[in-house]
């Protein structure tokens, strides 16, 4: 006996989530671009920094468990989340994120927003 006593620790070590680009080149999920475009959609909008971080968090918690996935994945995640979150940063984001083109781009996706969250009338 040396006198030394020895201790392992275990630990949890995370799978990288990979995002394929349109490109086809590849790079480790980053949550920050994620923030940072719902920081942009979310300008002037009642909605706390701590709720665009918890939907970042939602997001990357989703996408780990593929490990690797596509940027249109992670677009589609971030709109179905924040179309919860608030509708006119939903619209922003999807702008973007879609890349509208003309005023019909915004109108048909304004119609999907509204046609996904009104309720329905009785009959």
């Amino acid at each position: 006996m040396c006198g030394w006593r020895f201790t392992t620790f275990e630990r949890l070590e995370e799978v990288p989530v990979i995002v394929v680009k349109r490109s086809g080149h590849r790079e480790p999920f980053d949550r920050a671009k994620i923030v940072a475009g719902l920081r942009a959609a979310t300008k002037n909008r009642p909605v706390l920094p701590q709720h665009l971080e918890a939907l970042a968090g939602q997001v990357e918690e989703q996408l780990r468990l593929e490990g690797q996935v596509t940027s249109q994945q992670v677009g589609v995640a971030v709109l179905e989340r924040l179309r919860d979150l608030d509708d006119v940063a939903y619209v922003r984001f999807a702008s973007v994120y879609k890349g509208f083109e003309d005023v019909g781009d915004f109108t048909r996706e304004l119609h999907l927003l509204t046609k996904s969250t009104e309720p329905k009338q009785p009959t």
